[in-house]
């Protein structure tokens, strides 16, 4: 294979439509991050102000966790590595909800932004839905914490893909 077919298969992300949703919300969350940051409340308060600040930085964050996650899950095929990257871009997702929230909480007045943000959200939990129902349950490595693990696989079920050490004993050559 060469350097270019290495490229461009660890990039098939990119031409998902879950990545391109992704990215939308990512430049989304961050123009109103922007906004947000230099909005002025009503209030006057100075602790208001901080906390809008605040509510804005982790916005941006959780937007960029969100297309980060989608690329180095696609770059996976093990059920347990995709699950953990799946659990940690739904949260980013909720948080982000959270979080506009608390903009609108301490008085940021630009809500249809937020509604666009909410239902490009929307939009992209379906896609989302439908890309987690394509794991592959059967390609995995057990999670011994005990999260991650296909249906009908346990934490402390023995890794069938160990090599155990092999115990003459174990086994009776006499018949």
């Amino acid at each position: 294979m060469s350097l270019e077919d290495n490229l461009n298969s660890s990039n098939h992300y990119q031409n998902s439509a879950l990545y391109k949703k992704a990215t939308e919300i990512l430049k989304l969350a961050n123009r109103i991050a922007e906004i947000a940051a230099a909005y002025e409340t009503n209030s006057g308060e100075q602790l208001d102000q901080e906390i809008l600040r605040s509510q804005a930085l982790y916005i941006r964050e959780d937007a960029s966790v969100i297309p980060s996650k989608i690329a180095g899950a696609f770059n996976c095929d093990l059920y347990d590595i995709k699950m953990e990257k799946a659990c940690l871009i739904r949260k980013s997702a909720q948080d982000l909800a959270t979080h506009m929230t608390g903009l609108e909480m301490y008085g940021f007045k630009e809500t249809e932004y937020l509604d666009l943000l909410r239902n490009e959200i929307e939009a992209f939990r379906i896609l989302f839905a439908e890309w987690v129902k394509t794991f592959d349950p059967f390609n995995y490595i057990i999670d011994r914490w005990g999260l991650f693990n296909p249906p009908g696989v346990n934490y402390n079920d023995p890794d069938v893909d160990n090599d155990e050490p092999f115990d003459p004993d174990d086994f009776n050559f006499e018949d």
